[in-house]
């Protein structure tokens, strides 16, 4: 590795213009990747209170912790997608633009008259990335989606509990954040097909056939066995022990992936013997004697403290975490060093605190992320610089209730 350059470098996709239709949770989440990236996104948002999450408390002075939490890096116009004046900056907008990003239910932007086909046939190599919770195909086409719906109706919810309880809802919210995994990998491979082809694509990004893409090797189990994986907890159907176990002064993961670890495990314990006991030495006698191993963890594993154990397993090489609250995970010490937490300019709240981009390329430095934008803070440079429209141009607009 070289000595880092000393000038912030934009990212990959600094040569990249993003028009941003999102709103909520999905769609945001798609188009900060990008941004993260490098990408000028423009997020377009309607007059009063723009995208809904700026209204969703907890507020501090105004501003959303939602609306901040998956904004970053962006700019905000404020246009009025009612009027036709409206609609024709927009599109005037997307043909200086590379890719738009949507997450309205299919068929709304197509009666705007910014859908793909009307967009694409003023700018042929438009990217236009349309997600929704279904799909644009299927039965469930126009149906409303929130998280717990896609976590429902995919199976996840399914196998995510305790044991013999309630089917309980991921804490994290995967069915909406899986658009903005999916969305860009197929924005970023359209991009490069753009290279060879000199044309754009219409991107169909469905949350839940991203979501039940997530079930892994859950949904080869159930093409296996016939049969539905149940809830374990933090427990895995197949490996003992592996879960949550109690400390004297909270609670530790410990994962048993392959035999070898059950040898280093019963080490930690100080009952070498156990790796030869004919009740657990292979993988399907742990599992088949569940209670068994979990009751021998969990009785030693409650008389110690949590950093004496993680000091004990970290030295037998057990795969091994304690379980962190979120301040407790951003503060951490890898965190900290990986500089996952850092402070940006807000125009009305002042410096604060933001989750950094979690994207690392070695040997370059880039900088701070901006802060989410206020509502339209920057409409009228981006009519200016893209459109080159003039001040008395803009002030009409204004003045005519177009751009606020």
């Amino acid at each position: 590795m070289t000595d880092a350059p000393s000038a912030p470098w934009p990212g990959p996709l600094s040569d990249v213009r993003v028009l941003d239709f999102t709103r909520v949770l999905a769609g945001p989440a798609a188009s900060l990747a990008l941004a993260d990236l490098g990408a000028e996104v423009i997020k377009v948002e309607p007059p009063g209170t723009g995208d809904e999450t700026r209204t969703f408390p907890p507020l501090r002075d105004g501003e959303s912790h939602y609306f901040l939490s998956v904004n970053r890096g962006k700019k905000s116009i404020v246009i009025d997608l009612k009027t036709e004046a409206g609609v024709a900056l927009v599109r005037d907008l997307a043909c200086q633009c590379d890719i738009v990003v949507e997450n309205y239910r299919p068929g709304v932007m197509d009666r705007l008259g910014l859908g793909y086909d009307a967009l694409s046939a003023l700018h042929p190599g438009l990217i236009y990335c349309a997600i929704s919770g279904f799909g644009m195909t299927g039965p469930l086409k126009d149906r409303p989606s929130f998280d717990i719906v896609l976590q429902a109706m995919s199976g996840a919810l399914s196998v995510n509990g305790e044991p013999g309880g309630l089917p309980t809802k991921l804490g994290i919210p995967l069915g909406d954040l899986i658009g903005g995994i999916n969305g860009p990998i197929a924005i970023l491979a359209a991009l490069h097909e753009r290279h060879a082809t000199g044309r754009g694509r219409l991107i169909d990004i469905s949350l839940m056939d991203g979501m039940i893409g997530m079930l892994g090797y859950l949904a080869q189990l159930s093409f296996f066995t016939g049969e539905d994986p149940t809830p374990q907890g933090s427990q895995h159907p197949n490996l003992v022990p592996y879960g949550t176990f109690p400390a004297r002064d909270g609670s530790i993961v410990v994962a048993c992936l392959t035999n070898a670890f059950w040898g280093r495990i019963c080490a930690a314990l100080g009952r070498l013997e156990l790796t030869s006991d004919p009740r657990f030495d292979t993988i399907e006698k742990r599992r088949d004697q569940r209670e068994a191993v979990n009751a021998l963890l969990s009785d030693f594993t409650r008389a110690q403290t949590v950093e004496a154990l993680a000091t004990l397993f970290a030295a037998h090489q057990v795969p091994h975490a304690p379980i962190l609250g979120i301040s407790q995970a951003l503060a951490q010490p890898q965190a900290v060093a990986r500089e996952m937490v850092v402070e940006t300019d807000h125009k009305t709240l002042g410096k604060i605190p933001i989750v950094n981009r979690p994207f690392r390329f070695a040997d370059q430095v880039q900088p701070v992320p901006s802060a989410p934008p206020v509502l339209g803070e920057h409409s009228e440079a981006i009519l200016s610089d893209l459109l080159g429209l003039d001040a008395a141009a803009i002030a009409k607009l204004r003045a005519d209730k177009i751009v606020a």
